[in-house]
């Protein structure tokens, strides 16, 4: 059981990459990138996670009573949220200054962005 979430934060990163591959559409793209980005979220937790772990900040535990959860990978994973958020933010809107530009989402369409 302590596989599990290790499987499906590989079977969300896969099936991101996968979108990424087929995609024939700039804001289908985008979501799959921001698919890719969540499976580092579950990785994230799963790293983190204690079996009958509790926060930390309880201050009537002993020391050593207790397993408690580590609060850097939850803070990892609140600033992996923001970070994703605003890449997703910025592409969209590179996204949008392309179809107004070109006429089109399509990347097989955008003759003019070949090197």
């Amino acid at each position: 059981m302590h596989v599990f979430p290790y499987l499906v934060a590989v079977w969300i990163f896969l099936t991101g990459c996968y979108g990424l591959a087929t995609s024939r559409n700039l804001i289908h793209a985008v979501g799959c990138l921001a698919v890719v980005q969540s499976s580092t979220y579950v990785l994230l937790l799963a790293v983190g996670y204690r079996d009958g772990g509790t926060a930390p900040v309880f201050s009537d535990l002993r020391p050593g009573t207790r397993p408690l959860v580590d609060p850097v990978v939850q803070a990892l994973a609140l600033t992996d949220v923001v970070v994703g958020a605003a890449v997703t933010a910025l592409l969209l809107s590179l996204v949008l200054q392309i179809a107004k530009r070109h006429g089109t989402v399509d990347p097989d369409e955008l003759t003019e962005l070949r090197g």
